[in-house]
């Protein structure tokens, strides 16, 4: 009799969660054996018999990869494919694939809240009342302020115009300029330094690559006016966080807002945590009530083409 296909979910999410991707798949595809854990220390009993594995690229490390011998195809539930294409055990030939569309709504509400957040002061307002203290203060507001995107994306695309619609000047930033609806503005990657000079809300979106490390440094954040936030809904690695850290405890910047961070989950020990003018999310900006049903498609339609033998018809395929 030959062998069912076995796929692993690894997805460090509550079991209510991880079982609407298996019972999406289970229902899809009675035949195909559909296994999930919730870290990576738990893959042992399925990996070495795991032809294809679904899973988000902060959740990885190498030695999933490295125990399975089985492995063909990797669904990366996430736009970024760091942490995954990127890691030593990533055999050639594996197939890849990833999620691109279903961010934009998600991403940019998070922004958006991040941007109020920061702007109507939210985190002071949350200590003032663990201490019962009643505090006013003036607000910002966000009509007539510039905000940059860095990473001119589908996100992005979402994003510029909700900025409009409040009243703000909109600045796209990428490696490759172009006319996007919703931007006053676009300038190209060289550019950086000269156009952070002008933003109130630096918003990073920019992919995670070897490009992209550390290109938020002491130069750029050097650049940012004394009273705008930085805010990171892209990836850890963009942003040398050893000179953020010095520019937000010397405050040479006003704040900023955090979902993502080099080592995630963010140490207990990591300066941020403690730090006033900081507001830490985790890795929350795309995580919504709706994620599942919106990626199970993909995830299906993907493994239909995956059993049929039909690689290039897979959606979103990076590498194959």
């Amino acid at each position: 009799m030959k062998k069912s296909t076995k796929l692993l979910f690894l997805l460090t999410f509550p079991e209510s969660v991880r079982n609407q991707y298996v019972n999406g798949v289970k229902a899809a595809f009675p035949d195909v054996e559909v296994n999930a854990v919730d870290h990576h220390s738990k893959v042992g009993p399925y990996i070495g018999e795991a032809e294809a594995l679904a899973t988000f690229g902060p959740m990885m490390v190498d030695k999933v990869l490295a125990d399975a011998p089985r492995l063909r195809w990797v669904q990366a539930l996430g736009t970024g494919v760091d942490n995954l294409a990127d890691l030593p055990s990533f055999r050639p030939g594996t197939i890849l694939t990833n999620l691109h569309g279903i961010h934009g709504e998600s991403m940019s509400e998070a922004t958006l809240m991040l941007m109020l957040s920061l702007a109507r002061g939210l985190p002071r307002m949350l200590r003032n009342q663990t201490q019962q203290r009643w505090e006013r203060f003036p607000a910002r507001i966000l009509r007539g302020k510039t905000v940059g995107i860095f990473g001119v994306g589908a996100i992005a695309a979402s994003l510029a115009p909700l900025c409009k619609a409040l009243g703000m000047r909109t600045i796209g930033i990428s490696s490759s300029p172009r006319k996007v609806t919703g931007f006053d503005a676009m300038r190209a990657r060289e550019e950086l330094i000269d156009s952070v000079r002008e933003l109130d809300y630096f918003v990073l979106l920019t992919p995670y690559s070897a490009a992209t490390h550390h290109v938020i440094n002491a130069e750029v954040l050097a650049a940012m006016k004394p009273d705008a936030f930085l805010i990171n809904l892209a990836r850890g690695g963009v942003v040398d966080e050893a000179a953020l850290l010095a520019v937000l405890q010397a405050r040479r910047i006003a704040g900023a807002a955090l979902d993502v961070f080099s080592q995630e989950p963010l140490p207990a020990a990591s300066p941020f945590w403690g730090m006033d003018n900081v507001l830490i999310t985790p890795h929350q900006g795309g995580f919504n009530d709706e994620y599942p049903q919106r990626a199970l498609p993909v995830i299906n339609h993907n493994l239909q083409c995956f059993l049929d033998g039909k690689l290039a018809a897979m959606q979103n395929l990076v590498k194959c």
